[in-house]
């Protein structure tokens, strides 16, 4: 189960309201009646201010009156208005009343009392206890609304971290959200007349879903059910991989060419378009392979950091994440991989002729590849490809996750008394066949990559004999090994699933899928974090050590004189 005993109380319940035609009952006319009465309006409502005749009523409030988008009952609270200025179907209750009297008046506590028992939402101002409701701050563009609260502790920090984050976001986020969500709108008005069927609308249109467990599910040829919904999975991990600053300024016509090459079986034909207009060039080409590091981009080598910087092309695996992608000149040529499972041959194809025909025109070639080239990345075979054609790549290491991720985790791939050995396997082989899965060794801790989209069945592969099994010669893991889930190792959105093999599946159903992600299996799980007796599981968000690395590395150094 996933620890929520965190000392603050129970996470709010956070939703976005369809408030259009509401009637929102606000009682004051103090500056911050003026900003509720702004608020209503923004979201379609229509509010009724409740203030004597005498009050002094502010100015913008005044111009909301005048104009007639706010009515103004002039005389103090009573409590029959909460039953009798509301819409007449609904019974002429209110929707929701905001009092901004303060926590101090008496009326603010009669009216939060008289709505709790009418299930009215009430606001009070500087008053959380008083409220059922709270509201965030927030920023918007367009159809994107980024809600903050901080459970009335911290308001000004509210207003700074939606500063902080308005600030990090890309301008015109909200146009590429409304054009990626009218395509696929319109993907499943074709694939619905096409007679696909509505497979293709899962019914995650909810924003609080997050990626399914099986988001990664390896798709095979003679998979019907996966084919009739192969445009919309494309879809989907494009607004998964894609770095934001690609995303805004995608057009229409790169997402008609994009789903045009993925709903045909056909291979893509390669781009061969020059740099700024150049297509002839006399120089030859070069090649290099390297790897991205398992996410932050402080884990770059300076020799990729400096092939980024001088790339003329640079052709991207889908897993490498948006912040080493952001360090790409916007000069550049960029390609991200059109791979998604069951279509990584033909994309690793288009690749492949793609950095071809850039060597042709004597560009210097990236391969960006996550992780290490040679590790589990085909590196070697695109070495060999390269090569073949008369270039041969330079290749530069990458630290691989297989290593990193269960650091970043805290977990010690090898420790004195319980883990002597580390294993690096597989959890895919080729044409998605399962690799045949290791024998337990007690004093050996095993990392999975490329796992997680046939979690279940490896487990259950390490845990029990196959019916092909016959000899039966191999140590069975006991259910009661522990296992992690490490998940966007080292970057701020790290998720690890601490478990057993017994109940991991359970638990990354639980969690949802947040890829690329590994397993780590093995006693050094457990050695510096374990569940609590009794917990089946534990989920852990985020990681932060690499934060303050640049400030403490550009730290004057205080000299002390030898005596």
């Amino acid at each position: 189960m996933k620890d929520a005993s965190n000392g603050f109380g129970p996470a709010p319940l956070m939703t976005a309201w369809n408030a259009e035609s509401q009637i929102h009952l606000i009682v004051g006319a103090n500056p911050v009646a003026a900003a509720r009465c702004a608020k209503s309006l923004e979201a379609g409502a229509k509010p009724i201010i409740i203030a004597p005749e005498t009050a002094d009523v502010h100015f913008t409030l005044s111009e909301h009156i005048s104009s007639g988008s706010a009515q103004w009952v002039r005389r103090e609270f009573q409590d029959n208005d909460l039953t009798t200025l509301g819409r007449e179907e609904v019974d002429r209750v209110v929707d929701t009343v905001f009092v901004t009297l303060g926590g101090s008046e008496p009326l603010s506590a009669h009216i939060s009392k008289l709505c709790r028992r009418l299930r009215i939402p009430v606001n009070v101002t500087d008053a959380p206890e008083l409220c059922s409701f709270t509201l965030l701050s927030t920023y918007s563009d367009g159809p994107l609304h980024i809600g903050i609260t901080t459970s009335g502790r911290g308001c000004k920090l509210a207003s700074r971290l939606r500063r902080e984050i308005a600030a990090f976001l890309p301008a015109n986020l909200g146009l590429a959200i409304d054009r990626l969500g009218s395509v696929r709108r319109r993907l499943w008005e074709e694939d619905n007349d096409a007679g696909l069927g509505e497979s293709n609308m899962d019914g995650e249109d909810d924003d609080a879903s997050g990626q399914r467990h099986t988001f990664n599910t390896l798709v095979t040829e003679n998979d019907a059910s996966a084919a009739k919904t192969r445009r919309m999975r494309w879809l989907s991990q494009i607004c998964e991989y894609w770095p934001l600053r690609k995303l805004v300024s995608i057009t229409d016509e790169d997402i008609d060419a994009i789903l045009k090459a993925y709903s045909s079986n056909k291979e893509a034909e390669p781009e061969t378009n020059g740099v700024n207009g150049v297509n002839g060039v006399s120089k030859k080409g070069k090649i290099i392979l390297a790897g991205s590091g398992p996410g932050h981009p402080d884990m770059l080598t300076r020799a990729t950091y400096n092939a980024i910087q001088t790339a003329d092309i640079i052709l991207a695996d889908k897993l490498v994440p948006a912040p080493v992608l952001e360090l790409i000149p916007r000069r550049t040529e960029v390609h991200i991989a059109r791979k998604f499972p069951g279509n990584a041959d033909q994309a690793q194809e288009e690749f492949l002729q793609m950095g071809l025909a850039a060597l042709r025109k004597g560009q210097s070639v990236l391969r960006l590849k996550q992780g290490d080239p040679y590790l589990y990345g085909r590196g070697a075979e695109e070495f060999e490809f390269f090569r073949d054609e008369g270039y041969t790549p330079v290749v530069l290491p990458g630290i691989t996750s297989a290593m990193s991720a269960s650091l970043f985790a805290d977990i010690p791939a090898t420790h004195r008394g319980v883990s002597d050995q580390v294993l690096v396997c597989t959890g895919t082989g080729r044409k998605g066949a399962a690799p045949v899965p290791p024998a337990y060794v007690p004093t050996q801790t095993v990392v999975f990559l490329m796992a997680l989209h046939r979690l279940s069945a490896l487990i259950e592969s390490l845990t029990t004999y196959s019916a092909e099994d016959s000899t039966r010669t191999r140590t069975l893991w006991p259910k009661e090994t522990p296992c992690a889930i490490v998940e966007r190792a080292s970057c701020p959105d790290q998720r690890v699933v601490r478990s057993t093999l017994e109940h991991i599946c359970l638990a990354f159903e639980e969690a949802g899928s947040r890829p690329p992600g590994l397993l780590v299996v093995g006693a050094s799980c457990h050695v510096l974090h374990r569940p609590a007796q009794g917990q089946k599981w534990v989920i852990e968000e985020g990681f932060h050590g690499l934060d303050g690395l640049h400030r403490e590395l550009d730290a004057p150094i205080s000299l002390i004189e030898e005596k």
